[in-house]
């Protein structure tokens, strides 16, 4: 997919989205913000950077761990999910967190300007992944950290059917790399290429718990990556593709709930 495509189908999907977020994938996501979190070894005072924020999940701990005296600045391609994380902020009196909606393989900082970057599974949305390490690795200090997760390997995913059972429906696929940054070292040797060191990697197994179809639904269509996508079906072409997901999640259905399995990778390395 073209590169300029790929960015507006991630930005308006997102905007698509962003109502749907936070209930879809607020719990189902926190082992991999927990992970990273861990990893990256924030410090009090420290000036931190954050693609791909979402609605904060991520960035409000992160403004916590590194205090009054420290700052994240956040940014995300989405607007809405901007908006929405700017709006929590405020209502939560955080005073060390700003929002802007920027391209994470274009920003629009000065070198050698932060502390650590982090990025809680946003690249593998992103056109060229290895573009946004070399932009991390840019605008860190030396000796700073960058901590990255992704999604593992398809296999070890139960929920990956959505994405052909969306891009037969379109004319473009969805999320055509979606899973490789976390297949292999494949992250691990993209941390290298951007030129970091001292790289370390956790690959993280998961079960994501649905209480309902209708849940594990909005998750899979309205509340993630598809969600342009699904949006423009008519109501027949989504009876049909809800059908045909909750056939592939079967295997793990629980009575009237889902556990679906799920694999996290995250990284870290220094400048």
């Amino acid at each position: 997919m073209e590169p300029k495509l790929h960015r507006r189908i991630q930005r308006y999907g997102w905007d698509k989205a962003a109502s749907s977020y936070e209930p879809s994938w607020k719990k189902q996501l926190k082992p991999a913000r927990d992970a990273l979190l861990e990893m990256a070894d924030l410090q009090p005072g420290r000036n931190i950077l954050e693609t791909a924020c979402g609605t904060g999940l991520l960035t409000f701990p992160v403004a916590k761990s590194v205090g009054a005296g420290g700052k994240v600045t956040a940014t995300d391609i989405s607007e809405e999910m901007i908006n929405i994380a700017a709006e929590k902020g405020a209502d939560n009196d955080i005073n060390n967190a700003a929002f802007h909606r920027m391209d994470a393989e274009k920003l629009s900082f000065d070198d050698q300007t932060f502390d650590a970057a982090l990025c809680s599974l946003g690249i593998m949305y992103y056109p060229n992944p290895f573009q946004s390490l070399n932009e991390m690795y840019r605008v860190l200090k030396p000796g700073g950290r960058a901590a990255v997760s992704t999604w593992g390997e398809r296999k070890k995913c139960g929920w990956a059917a959505i994405f052909p059972i969306v891009d037969k429906r379109v004319d473009t696929d969805v999320c055509p790399m979606f899973f490789q940054q976390g297949t292999g070292n494949t992250l691990e040797y993209s941390f290298e290429k951007a030129g970091f060191s001292t790289i370390k990697t956790s690959r993280i197994s998961v079960t994501l718990n649905y209480r309902s179809a209708d849940i594990a639904l909005m998750a899979a269509f309205a509340g993630g990556p598809v969600a342009l996508a699904y949006q423009n079906f008519d109501e027949q072409t989504k009876q049909e593709a809800h059908h045909e997901y909750l056939n592939s999640i079967t295997p793990y259905k629980n009575g009237n709930s889902y556990r679906i399995p799920g694999e996290f990778v995250v990284a870290t390395g220094i400048k």
